[in-house]
């Protein structure tokens, strides 16, 4: 009795390979690698070996002969491990093509001296092709090695022998190309993720250039072209410069409310966290608060304005006295995300004014993505806030030429899996034929092996399919039926497949059952072979045919799922990458145009105080705030083009300008030598966030400004003497009087436009840290150290 092996001991080859699953393993993208890499190495190397064992043990052997088959089987397998089964090999090189060519007179000179047991070598040379030439060469290829393997076998046994070694040979070629494109696709899936994130990032800058230009960009153009306006008037009329003045101060300080809104705007919320401090908030007010959540895992653009309304929506509910009762409540269904903020005390002419701005802008962000908004009175007399957002993926634009080849990869691979199983299936029937002749029998081994290919296509086979379910354990019983209840009838003249029950076991169970499962069924087979009477060396091979068998079922299984689970994690990696980059934008938002916004208020109040002082002071403090503008107008269209390289040299002169027209006194020692670019715009926006801090004080008198070289890299320093701390990233406790807190690291604060909590990211990112504190005689110093 003999379930179907991988070869059989110098007569036969008999095939079996099959598929396996993973657990929780092909979630961890780095240990699958190793994984695959371990699978195909057992597989590849059990295969050989017993290959290699089985010709040289049916053939009169001397020493020299004996390690000429030892030699060249080792061969082989370097080849195919070393090369062939490598991620990173190029397998279209013209290494890879001599290797082929080496490979191809390694399996089939050894033919002359082994005879027919060799015969399994001549496998990897179709599965190699396949992986080295190009499909009209590679198919060709391997029906050569099938026709030529079946017709060298025919000169030494039957035709129904030469039949099953021809169908194990198309089968173990598919079996060790899938496997090799295993390896090879958790590598690519990888890459792809990689470019799909950086494509999802370039997307999510576009969005973010037309959002500046929008918000930003027409106000900056209002400030330079009230400037020119103001200039011309500088000499014909003081009341139009003043009136012109004015706006532009105006305009620099809304505009500048502006920026923090959208720098706040781009953080990604979390619902959440959301709803528990809406649930805490709202009873604090002592109403009667009541929330459920059922919602998964929504896009971040979803789940980021779902959170937005809900806190508009309870800040709505906070204004009223009458309140008792709130109700909120997110669902998800199908393709929809709902979110529903219900409480009394309220009807719709009750509105406040602030309650209209949520109702003017909502719809319009709702319906931004895809989604619908409902704002009124329900029927009950309650007042209700409902928003239906559509549950989509993102959409195919986001995924690159990198991302579109792993996913054709995948389908290639899900049509060749039910190739290999079937062929399994004959090579299964055609062995049934083989060991006996009774119809009967040959019908019952066909119908359960038949039996056992529909429930593995529809349910094992299937990604979807959900692990460690009673269902799962169900159909691995009927599984087992299948498979060992002919046994019963059948006797020695039993063949099935119990390489598929072994490995899918592996697959839904847990490891701690799996395993021993495994181990009780392989030991129930060799048994079997033992009761047989086959003899010990044939139950040996037919038990580690059976072994291998079931490692291939189970890496073809997990082969399945592997591509299942990381296709469908970029999206998700790609998700994430654009929650980051907009964070990042919310900073360099700020930290860029700040400085600029609060120069263009400042000074133009200057020129507007200067201008029956001094015209000429006046009209050049006017020049300042269009260069100001200007700048600021390149810093708009630079955030959103890929953050400008800034100029250290021009920042310290803008710094220098801007403090001197405030009346600081300044004292600025800079370096002469070259610094890289990432250094330089890092300690550019660091110089331009501290002056920002300084200018915010009225009382700072004096600043001194020191970039210098220390052991292993550079330190920008910003002293002002200034009494009050308050927003300037200083702790209370470290006002004069109190204990020195020189050097205090500052929190990496992740909220946008948090001003210098933002600059310790990017002084971290350089492996650099950014301290802040007062100094014993009494002079706040902020400080970036950076390595280069």
């Amino acid at each position: 009795m003999s379930p179907v092996a991988t070869l059989e001991p110098a007569t036969e080859l008999s095939a079996t390979a099959e598929p396996r699953g993973t657990t929780g393993i092909d979630r961890r993208p780095r240990l699958a690698s190793r994984l695959a890499g371990a699978v195909i190495a057992v597989v590849i190397a059990g295969f050989c070996v017993t290959g290699a064992y089985s010709a040289i043990l049916a053939t009169p052997v001397g020493l020299v002969t004996g390690a000429y088959g030892i030699a060249a089987a080792t061969a082989i397998l370097a080849i195919q491990l070393f090369h062939f089964s490598r991620a990173t090999t190029r397998l279209h090189s013209t290494t890879s093509q001599v290797l082929l060519v080496v490979l191809a007179l390694l399996a089939y000179v050894p033919v002359l001296t082994f005879g027919a047991p060799w015969l399994a070598m001549p496998t990897f040379v179709a599965a190699s092709g396949l992986l080295t030439l190009r499909p009209l060469l590679a198919w060709p290829l391997f029906a050569l090695v099938t026709v030529t393997t079946a017709w060298l076998y025919s000169l030494y046994d039957t035709l129904l022998t030469t039949v099953y070694t021809a169908v194990a040979t198309v089968l173990y070629g598919l079996v060790f190309y899938l496997l090799a494109r295993l390896v090879r696709m958790v590598s690519e899936l990888h890459r792809a993720r990689t470019e799909l994130a950086r494509h999802a990032v370039a997307e999510q800058r576009l969005a973010f250039a037309r959002d500046l230009h929008d918000l930003l960009g027409i106000s900056l153009s209002e400030i330079a072209l009230k400037g020119e306006l103001a200039s011309r008037l500088l000499r014909r009329s003081d009341e139009g410069t003043k009136a012109e003045l004015a706006e532009i101060t105006a305009t620099a300080q809304r505009t500048l409310t502006d920026v923090r809104a959208v720098s706040h705007g781009y953080r990604e919320l979390s619902l959440t966290r959301e709803s528990r401090t809406a649930e805490s908030l709202l009873a604090a007010s002592d109403i009667a608060v009541k929330v459920h959540l059922d919602q998964s895992d929504l896009p971040v653009q979803a789940r980021t304005l779902l959170a937005k309304v809900l806190r508009e929506g309870v800040t709505n509910v906070l204004r009223y006295s009458d309140v008792e009762h709130c109700e909120i409540d997110v669902r998800q269904q199908g393709g929809t995300v709902s979110l529903d903020i219900v409480n009394d005390g309220v009807t719709a002419g009750d509105l406040p004014p602030e309650s209209g701005k949520l109702l003017t802008r909502l719809p319009d962000e709702v319906k931004a993505l895809g989604g619908r908004v409902h704002i009124g009175t329900a029927a009950d007399g309650r007042f209700r806030l409902h928003v239906e957002l559509p549950v989509v993926t993102a959409p195919e634009t986001t995924v690159d030429d990198v991302g579109r080849q792993s996913r054709a990869e995948s389908k290639w691979v899900g049509r060749l899996l039910p190739a290999v199983f079937g062929l399994m299936g004959v090579v299964a029937v055609v062995h049934a034929m083989l060991i006996t002749t009774a119809a009967w029998e040959i019908a019952l081994n066909a119908g359960a092996v038949v039996g056992l290919l529909v429930l593995q296509f529809s349910y094992f086979d299937r990604p979807t399919t959900r692990l460690r379910s009673a269902q799962s354990y169900g159909m691995l019983f009927v599984q087992a039926c299948l498979i060992y209840l002919p046994l019963l009838a059948l006797q020695d003249h039993w063949v099935s497949m119990p390489a598929l029950l072994i490995g899918s076991a592996l697959l839904v169970m847990p490891p701690a059952a799996g395993w021993p499962f495994f181990a009780l069924n392989v030991a129930f087979y060799a048994w079997m072979q033992h009761v047989g009477e086959l003899g010990l060396e044939s139950a040996i091979f037919y038990t580690t045919g059976t072994i291998i068998a079931s490692v291939i079922v189970f890496s073809l299984l997990w082969l399945v799922r592997l591509v299942a689970e990381l296709d469908s994690t970029r999206r998700r990696l790609a998700e994430m990458a654009v929650a980051e980059e907009r964070l990042r934008f919310a900073r360099d938002l700020h930290d860029l145009l700040g400085m600029s916004l609060s120069a263009i208020a400042l000074k133009s109040e200057l020129t507007a105080r200067m201008l029956p002082v001094d015209r000429n002071r006046a009209a050049e403090e006017l020049r300042e705030v269009l260069g100001l503008t200007h700048q600021a107008l390149s810093d708009v269209r630079s955030v959103a083009s890929g953050y400008r390289e800034l100029s250290l040299d021009s920042e310290s002169r803008t710094a220098r300008s801007v403090l001197t027209a405030a009346d600081v006194r300044v004292r600025m020692e800079m370096l002469d030598d070259e610094l890289p670019s990432p250094v330089r715009t890092v300690l550019a926006v660091v110089l331009r966030e501290g002056v920002t801090n300084v200018l915010r004080h009225s009382n700072v008198e004096s600043c001194e400004i020191a970039l210098r070289r220390t052991d292993g890299g550079v330190s920008l320093d910003i002293v002002n003497d200034g009494v009050e701390r308050a927003g300037s990233g200083a702790p209370a406790e470290q006002l004069p009087g109190r204990p020195p807190a020189v050097h205090r690291p500052v929190p990496r604060d992740t909220s946008p436009g948090t001003g210098i909590g933002n600059l310790s990211h990017r002084v971290a990112d350089l492996g650099g840290e950014l301290t802040a504190g007062v100094e014993p005689d009494g002079r706040f110093r902020l400080r970036a150290a950076v390595p280069v």
